[in-house]
């Protein structure tokens, strides 16, 4: 078992520090944690609303709004969880020391690109190659 790394309160991971080193590695992995507990908070209170709601309303347009307000609710959430198994996967990567390369080519995904977006596993080169890629096939 590894020992624990301590980071400070306003610790970066910079660009002249070895890559992906245990402090890096801690930070994205205290990130992704934080991002998927308030996801699940996020998840739970949209449960308990859903509950609340159940109530029959009488005026037709009410009604049709607040079915709307629900399924937009429960598309979002759906969205969420989909993010949720990402940052899974994410935190898998970090465990088996593939996080922070680019699937695609092997590189090291820049950390400016990891902090913005943390279960990225591509460079950013390569996912907008992939997007074109994609759009093209789309298209077809």
């Amino acid at each position: 078992m590894k020992a624990e790394v301590f980071l400070t309160d306003d610790y970066r991971p910079a660009e002249d520090e070895p890559f992906m080193n245990d402090r890096q590695l801690e930070y994205f992995r205290r990130k992704l944690l934080v991002w998927k507990h308030e996801l699940l908070e996020q998840s739970n209170e949209t449960i308990e609303n859903l509950q609340d709601s159940g109530r029959s309303v009488p005026d037709i347009a009410d009604r049709a709004s607040e079915e709307t307000d629900r399924a937009l609710e429960l598309r979002t959430r759906d969205r969420q969880r989909k993010l949720v198994s990402k940052i899974d996967a994410a935190l898998r990567r970090i465990d088996e020391g593939e996080y922070g390369y680019c699937e695609m080519t092997g590189e090291p995904i820049s950390l400016k690109r990891l902090d913005a977006r943390p279960i990225a596993t591509m460079t950013l080169e390569a996912q907008e190659k992939h997007e074109r890629r994609e759009k093209v096939h789309r298209d077809d």
